[in-house]
């Protein structure tokens, strides 16, 4: 609008003929009609084109938006789901962790009652076998002991009965018998 009035002012200032600021009513009466023209010709060919690809890319944008928006939901979708899988992992990791720590021990329990059986049934084992080994030890002893006393008897039995000894008591005998 302030341009329009600047040439209105220009075209009834006056000035010299030819100069840069002349103002031709013909050339403004020229220059309207092109520009109409040009204006009508706009219109009719590039103005639907135009508002095509404006709409086509505002719908373009629209789609894209949806589209994005879409996609964020399932990626949030997609992130809740994988957080309960991740909890339902973890919770299975832990299921499984506490199954294994209860055959653990319920495994450490049967080593040891286990253990406990063996051991008891080696201490009796043990036991029996000292007490066998200690009546041989007392028989074989006993037997030691009636051989040591029979070999003792039989030598102080020869010791008793030499020769000498053996006439002497004979000798006393007769005497004995010859004085009855």
């Amino acid at each position: 609008m302030t341009g329009f009035m600047h040439y209105a002012l220009l075209a009834f200032a006056g000035g010299e003929a030819g100069g840069p600021l002349d103002v031709n009513p013909g050339l403004i009466i020229w220059t309207t009609i092109t520009f109409v023209i040009l204006l009508f010709l706009l219109k009719k060919f590039a103005w639907k084109p135009i508002l095509t690809s404006l709409n086509d890319r505002e719908s373009f944008i629209k789609n894209s938006l949806e589209k994005a928006e879409n996609a964020q939901k399932e990626a949030e979708e997609l992130l809740k789901q994988n957080q309960a899988n991740l909890a339902k992992a973890e919770e299975e990791a832990q299921k499984v962790i506490n199954q294994g720590r209860e055959y653990a021990e319920t495994l450490k329990n049967q080593i040891l009652d286990e253990s406990k059986r063996e051991a008891k049934k080696m201490i009796e084992d043990a036991t029996a076998e000292i007490q066998q080994k200690n009546l041989e030890a007392f028989n074989n002893l006993k037997a030691e002991i009636a051989d040591i006393a029979v070999n003792a008897a039989e030598k102080i039995i020869r010791e008793n009965l030499d020769a000498d000894k053996q006439k002497k008591l004979v000798e006393k005998y007769i005497q004995d018998i010859s004085k009855n």
